[in-house]
């Protein structure tokens, strides 16, 4: 059946649609993170492009897990060059408020039960995020110790191997349970936790206060205010995303 004209007028010449460069396409991505609009309200004239495109290359490329990958590229340059100090690293997580319900939502038991998910970071000792996940907001702290510690990748040093165990890892009470202080040991990471009804929290906060402004800085991406994302791959990319910036402002400055 012989085309009309509109549908042969959309494309060069008749032909398959020209797709969107990588570098615009991830400029918009970012500028959606960054400020914090709808991929509606992306700003077609100045990307060139549409949010509809830009969504739907942020799906595919949130499938592929590029994102972590993208992360990691940035943590093996800031590596090479000796910016990440491994001596001391530190645990904690943040509530995020889910203004709708998807997976990895869980009611939070310190907001009246209103659905949220959490962030889990562990950052080096400066604060830079190596490792990252989410979970629903009544997921106890604990239960995210050893899958953060697992998911730190291989990362290059300035010398020898690739390195992915701390020296030490800071944590507060919420993480005080024998049989995660006997899984650091059995992986040779000595433990620095607060224990309940023994030791304040405040006196190991001295270690601990750069994972806290951590979490402060993941505002700077204003998608991350509230969790706005039915899917969870969704939430962790934009998290991933954060993350990363957190990361490439260390390595230009």
């Amino acid at each position: 059946m012989t085309r009309g004209y509109a549908e042969i007028a959309a494309t060069p010449l008749g032909g398959t649609p020209s797709r969107h460069g990588d570098r615009e396409v991830l400029a918009a991505i970012v500028f959606v993170a960054t400020s914090g609009c709808t991929w509606q309200q992306l700003p077609t004239a100045s990307f060139g492009l549409s949010g509809a495109t830009a969504h739907r290359r942020f799906s595919e490329w949130s499938k592929a897990r590029v994102w972590a990958k993208l992360h990691r590229v940035v943590l093996d340059e800031l590596g090479a060059r000796g910016k990440l100090d491994w001596a001391r690293c530190a645990i904690d997580s943040v509530n995020m408020r889910a203004l709708k319900k998807g997976d990895l939502t869980g009611p939070n038991p310190v907001d009246r039960g209103k659905y949220g998910s959490k962030i889990h970071l562990i950052t080096e000792r400066t604060g830079l995020p190596i490792s990252v996940g989410i979970s629903g907001a009544n997921l106890h702290d604990s239960q995210a110790l050893i899958p953060l510690v697992k998911g730190i990748p291989p990362i290059r040093s300035r010398r020898g191997r690739r390195r992915r165990k701390p020296g030490k890892l800071h944590a507060d009470k919420g993480y005080d349970y024998p049989h995660l202080r006997r899984w650091l040991r059995g992986r040779g990471i000595t433990h620095r936790i607060a224990r309940k009804g023994i030791e304040s929290s405040q006196r190991l906060g001295r270690h601990r206060w750069t994972v806290e402004r951590t979490m402060s800085w993941l505002a700077g991406c204003r998608r991350l205010h509230r969790r706005y994302e039915r899917k969870a791959d969704h939430f962790l990319a934009f998290t991933s995303i954060a993350c990363t910036l957190i990361c490439y402002r260390r390595l230009t400055k």
